[in-house]
């Protein structure tokens, strides 16, 4: 579901002005306060370029701002002002949960990628890039959303660096990347950085779901497991698993014949052998399952959902005591890809409770596409680790005010509703 986008009549810019001040004290002037609710202004005005050039032509100045040049003055909010972009947003993410957040809440990773020319931007190098659905010159972030039942919401974007631009100190030091910054962190690690951080807030929530670029990761998938909660997160389908639960031979304490005593569990001879997700596909029947109901009737694909116990390491008993898993097999379209993602729901859990969660990714999509192409997060020129992050915070404070005023104007439709007099049936005896 996109937010609602209002014209920017005096009412909305009182609002946005107001909503804007909430945010005052986390910048260490007042000017720079000011100068926050006027780069939020210009994100939400039309136009196809949310650039600092661009857009300082299309704000107006609160009255008591003044500058002669303001595109100067936005560039210097942007990229110098020494403001905490994680204050902003931890604010910010305090501000939207008592209308969004929930016990039920499903915390949702995955990549938000950026093409750029040339190599001087902050965390640029040739990688995979999501946007273009290939190999590109491009940024990456690992983006943090949260899912709940009145709606969802950005929680946070922390840009990803590789290992190429921490060997470099001399490039390190010309986008300015804090010293706490410089070091080798894979996207997953950010991911459980950035869910710590707003699970320590308060942000309530159960389920995490994310893409294979995360779930191949059997270390974040131990860290989900580590904090009690629920995943169902994408694999590849050369992942191997066992379709019944496996029997080891465990080491004896004693001498077990010539040569070195073993110390790991082996595979029993009479043990199901292992099959790749791929050959498990292949011969496992799927069902048409249904998870809501969109503009052109309901959205459906065929689905697997199959009890599992983990293979990895098999041959030499890395795996003997790990706890079975589901793996949901998704058939996209007639002649669409397989896709696969592993879950720690527990046994019993229905094959439709499976797709709407992994399906909860869908409105996010969306939610990033309007974040881009309506309010600018990929549109920023600047070089800067300081103003990548500091667009990317604001861009999340637009969102957050558009979502808002959508609630406030369904609040004001459910008032409306409940105040306006029922019709008199016709016939019917007046009422003294």
């Amino acid at each position: 579901m996109k937010t609602y986008t209002p014209t920017l009549d005096p009412a909305v810019l009182d609002r946005l002005r107001e909503y804007a001040a909430l945010f005052a004290d986390e910048f260490p002037q007042a000017k720079p306060a000011a100068w926050a609710g006027v780069y939020l202004q210009g994100l939400l005005l039309d136009g196809e370029r949310k650039s600092i050039e661009p857009l300082s032509h299309r704000v107006r100045l609160p009255e008591g701002l003044t500058s002669k040049d303001p595109e100067q003055a936005l560039q210097q909010f942007v990229n110098q002002s020494p403001w905490d972009d994680k204050a902003v947003l931890r604010r910010y993410r305090a501000h939207l949960a008592p209308t969004f957040a929930s016990p039920e809440g499903i915390f949702l990773f995955d990549d938000v990628s950026f093409p750029k020319q040339g190599t001087h931007s902050v965390g640029v190098q040739r990688q995979y890039c999501g946007a273009l659905g290939k190999k590109a010159n491009c940024q990456v972030a690992v983006s943090a959303h949260y899912v709940g039942p009145k709606g969802h919401y950005p929680l946070d974007v922390r840009l990803y660096l590789p290992d190429a631009w921490l060997k470099d100190g001399k490039r390190l030091n010309k986008v300015g990347i804090p010293k706490d910054q410089r070091r080798s962190v894979t996207k997953p690690e950010i991911a459980l950085e950035l869910l710590d951080r707003v699970r320590a807030e308060g942000l309530p929530g159960r389920f995490v779901v994310a893409d294979a670029g995360y779930g191949v990761s059997g270390p974040f998938r131990a860290g989900l497991e580590q904090r009690g909660l629920t995943y169902i997160v994408g694999v590849n389908g050369d992942f191997v698993v066992f379709t019944e639960q496996p029997t080891w031979d465990r080491p004896t304490a004693g001498p077990s014949g010539p040569g070195r005593p073993r110390t790991r569990p082996q595979l029993a001879p009479n043990s199901p052998r292992p099959v790749t997700l791929s050959e498990l596909a292949a011969r496992t029947r799927r069902h048409r399952v249904g998870w809501r109901e969109g503009t052109k009737g309901t959205l459906s694909e065929h689905f697997a959902w199959v009890r599992v116990w983990p293979a990895h390491g098999w041959k030499t008993g890395e795996c003997a005591d790990e706890k079975p898993l589901w793996v949901l097999v998704e058939k996209q379209g007639e002649d669409g890809p397989l896709k696969f993602a592993f879950s720690n729901r527990p046994a019993g859990t229905s094959r439709i409770a499976a797709v709407r969660l992994w399906k909860s990714r869908w409105p996010v999509e969306q939610g990033y596409q309007q974040l881009k192409e309506e309010l600018g997060l990929d549109h920023f020129e600047g070089r800067s680790w300081r103003g990548f992050h500091h667009h990317a915070a604001m861009t999340l404070l637009a969102y957050g005010f558009l979502l808002l005023e959508r609630d406030r104007l369904g609040a004001e439709r459910d008032r409306a509703n409940r105040t306006r007099p029922e019709r008199v049936k016709k016939g019917a005896p007046n009422r003294p």
